[in-house]
């Protein structure tokens, strides 16, 4: 049996990381972002189903259900779409920026999750089970100087999957939660300070092997692919030089004497 997944924010970094790895196992995969042209780029010889729609927008989510409803039982969602923007103190934020980040990595969460339960459960009712899988970061776990807004966002989305866990108690659906730290992609940091890509390189300057998109598919595959009773529900991934959001090992790693 072929199993569907719709992975969102599909376009870039993790989310196309992982939209192609799931692809690769033998996954029905629908791709989800914003921008039709990387989107059309995923889909050229892979064989991804794309919709183009905006999180934020409840229009566009419920476009997707509608066009997913038709492809038949869903059996895995990963909600990737979200990110952070500004690194500034709580004190001077922009508050646009936290909602801009409030929306896409909190209501957006959401929005995909009440709009595609019911086909999760047809999902489940076809295959056995069905999994949630929500992207959140080390900042949803571990306050930082600088993390203000995103923080708050990551923590609360992190709170919606628990609080979803505990809903969804008794139904064959998985409520997973994937943490990661230091990723290097092209985009993250680059969003994040707003272009300045000069302050998005100083980032991982001199840091031994950052993760890479591809790590964190590979996470968010393997537990997705493990056996149904089996339920990972909280996976921190991080590079070895980062032993905290606030403590990042620059430079070569090497035994003490």
């Amino acid at each position: 049996m072929t199993r569907r997944v719709v992975v969102t924010g599909a376009s870039s970094g993790i989310g196309e990381a992982t939209a192609r790895l799931f692809a690769s196992r033998g996954w029905d995969v629908v791709g989800v972002a914003r921008r039709a042209d990387r989107l059309d780029a995923l889909a050229e010889g892979t064989g991804i189903r794309t919709i183009v729609a905006d999180l934020t927008v409840q229009a566009d989510v419920d476009r997707v259900r509608d066009e997913l409803a038709g492809l038949g039982p869903l059996h895995g969602l990963v909600n990737n779409a979200g990110g952070a923007f500004g690194l500034a103190s709580v004190e001077h934020s922009d508050v646009e920026d936290w909602r801009r980040m409030y929306d896409i990595n909190v209501l957006g969460t959401q929005r995909m999750i009440a709009a595609l339960l019911p086909l999760l459960r047809d999902g489940a009712r076809d295959a056995g089970s069905a999994d949630i899988m929500t992207v959140t970061s080390i900042a949803a776990h571990v306050a930082y100087e600088g993390g203000s807004g995103y923080n708050a966002a990551k923590f609360a989305e992190h709170a919606l999957v628990a609080v979803l866990r505990l809903e969804l108690a008794g139904e064959p659906i998985r409520v997973l939660e994937i943490a990661p730290g230091m990723v290097k992609t092209a985009e993250f940091s680059l969003t994040r300070f707003k272009g300045d890509q000069d302050r998005a390189n100083a980032v991982y300057d001199n840091v031994l092997e950052p993760l890479v998109a591809d790590d964190v598919a590979e996470a968010i595959v393997h537990a997705m692919e493990l056996p149904s009773h089996v339920n990972l529900d909280l996976i921190t991934i991080k590079p070895v030089a980062q032993a905290a959001p606030h403590k990042v090992i620059r430079g070569p790693l090497v035994p003490k004497d």
